[in-house]
């Protein structure tokens, strides 16, 4: 009779209904909260947003519409205010990352996607003496030698257009060194996209397999894509591969092969090592050092997913950065003739620089500064659970243990009731004089424990390849509108230039 009841035609159209309607009544504790309508039943709403690869501006405008707190999913609520940033994301308030990370786990959990408190301090202690001050002095070196790779390329390309302006598209060249110097930094040697001028990386499945090769550039385009979209609804990553949309299928292939680089550029560190052939301090030197307070080093699959997580950080983060960068100077002449000046006046030569020559340049700071709040590649809400026990108050409303809170950075860094009317114009001279909200709302590298660990070697690169760029060639633009698509950062498309050596004297 029970069973008769269930299969009824009536039952069966009351499943979807269900299905759409429980998720709305589970967290009534939210549900005066303003949102697009399907946001209040579903995450799908929100995975179309992100598998379009255009959330980070849905939230804006929907911030924009709707006031400071926006509902996205039935169980997450963006908030746009300053105020949230130290509670959600501080310091011993307990907030834990969202099950929107369990879809960046490869080859297994590193710093980045780990959700467990007492793991994620067990290897944030193991791995942040690799970016102590020390470490980072010594990893200069490698910036160095493929900035200096990047000269020798531009150079001869400005010598084949005699005189004038040698067209390119600067993402390119930007993804190479950036690729290049992470390879050099986390897995000993660069992988030699510089030297080519093509992007391609060895692939392995496992450490015995046999090496094919990709492009890792596309490879970490797709990963990021894909693992964002499927981060809506975690359950779907086994079966992500069999959709029909070859968003999907591409991007776990994607996803596969990025892990099969790490395991790769590791497995043939390691084996240098065992032969006694590495002297050199990186930073894979410094994660196979660390140990944590039991005294025990990294496992194998450990250190190749930390190693991966620092390319992925160190390569997409600074080459879309750069590219943005380079733009927005380029609208505003007036600005690169301000940093060149300054950098002509503290640099001797138009040869690479060192840090130390140019990380106290305040117009080259500044500029920096205004890119990250600017451009914002990382864009999006980073999703933050509420923890066990009474909830939270936040801008003025109470949100119970389990919701799931962001802040959105992009939202945040072009405020206009924070940053003024010109929120949305490119000026560094705003970095003269900055109020303590503005600080507050500044989040590039996120905020409290969980943020950037390599914060201190991106600004140090990000300052040499800026340096060198302008201190050494001239440009000429070709595109008044920088195209960007979002994964789990937000990437420019390419940016059409004409570059050449500046003239000396």
């Amino acid at each position: 009779m029970f069973l008769s009841l269930i299969f009824t035609p009536w039952a069966l159209l009351a499943l979807p209904v269900l299905f759409w309607l429980l998720p709305y009544l589970r967290n009534w504790s939210i549900q005066d909260v303003p949102g697009p309508f399907l946001a209040k039943f579903s995450n799908l709403w929100y995975l179309y947003e992100c598998r379009l690869c255009r959330r980070y501006l849905t939230v804006h405008k929907a911030h924009e519409q709707y006031g400071k707190l926006v509902r996205v999913t039935p169980n997450q609520v963006s908030i746009a205010d300053p105020d949230a940033i130290p509670i959600i994301y501080g310091h011993g308030t307990g907030f834990l990352k969202s099950e929107y990370y369990d879809a960046f786990v490869s080859i297994q959990r590193g710093l980045f996607n780990t959700r467990d408190r007492a793991e994620h301090t067990r290897k944030r202690k193991t791995i942040s003496h690799t970016f102590s001050a020390k470490s980072i002095g010594q990893f200069e070196q490698y910036i160095h030698h493929n900035l200096e790779m990047l000269a020798s390329q531009w150079d001869k390309l400005s010598k084949q257009a005699n005189g004038g302006f040698y067209r390119m598209d600067s993402l390119h060249w930007f993804n190479y060194v950036a690729f290049d110097i992470i390879g050099d930094l986390a897995f000993g040697a660069p992988f030699g996209m510089l030297e080519n001028g093509k992007d391609i990386a060895e692939v392995r499945a496992t450490p015995d397999s046999p090496p094919t090769y990709a492009p890792a550039i596309e490879v970490l385009n797709r990963r990021g894509e894909v693992s964002n979209a499927i981060g809506i609804i975690p359950w779907i990553k086994p079966y992500a591969k069999y959709l029909p949309d070859p968003f999907f299928t591409k991007g776990v292939a994607a996803v596969q092969n990025l892990a099969g680089i790490a395991i790769a550029r590791v497995n043939q560190r390691l084996e240098a090592a065992e032969r006694g052939e590495i002297n050199r301090v990186d930073l894979l030197a410094r994660l196979m050092e660390g140990k944590d307070e039991n005294g025990n080093k990294l496992g194998r699959a450990e250190l190749t997913a930390e190693a991966l997580t620092q390319l992925i950080a160190g390569s997409d983060t600074t080459s879309n950065t750069s590219c943005a960068l380079l733009f927005h100077m380029l609208q505003h002449p007036a600005c690169v003739k301000k940093l060149q000046a300054e950098l002509d006046e503290a640099l001797p030569s138009d040869d690479v620089p060192s840090y130390e020559q140019v990380k106290n340049l305040p117009y080259l700071d500044m500029v920096i500064q205004e890119t990250l709040r600017i451009h914002s590649t990382s864009s999006q809400g980073l999703p933050r659970t509420v923890p066990p026990g009474p909830g939270v108050d936040i801008t003025g409303h109470h949100f119970p243990q389990g919701t799931v809170l962001s802040v959105p950075a992009y939202t945040m860094h072009h405020s206009k009731e924070i940053w003024g009317k010109d929120a949305d114009e490119f000026r560094p001279e705003r970095w003269e004089k900055v109020t303590e909200r503005q600080k507050g709302a500044f989040i590039p590298f996120s905020y409290g424990p969980r943020s950037c660990v390599g914060r201190n070697v991106a600004e140090m690169e990000l300052s040499l390849i800026v340096s060198t760029v302008f201190r050494r060639y001239e440009f000429e633009p070709y595109q008044k509108v920088l195209e960007t698509r979002e994964g789990f950062l937000r990437k420019p498309l390419g940016f059409d230039v004409g570059m050449r050596r500046r003239r000396q004297g």
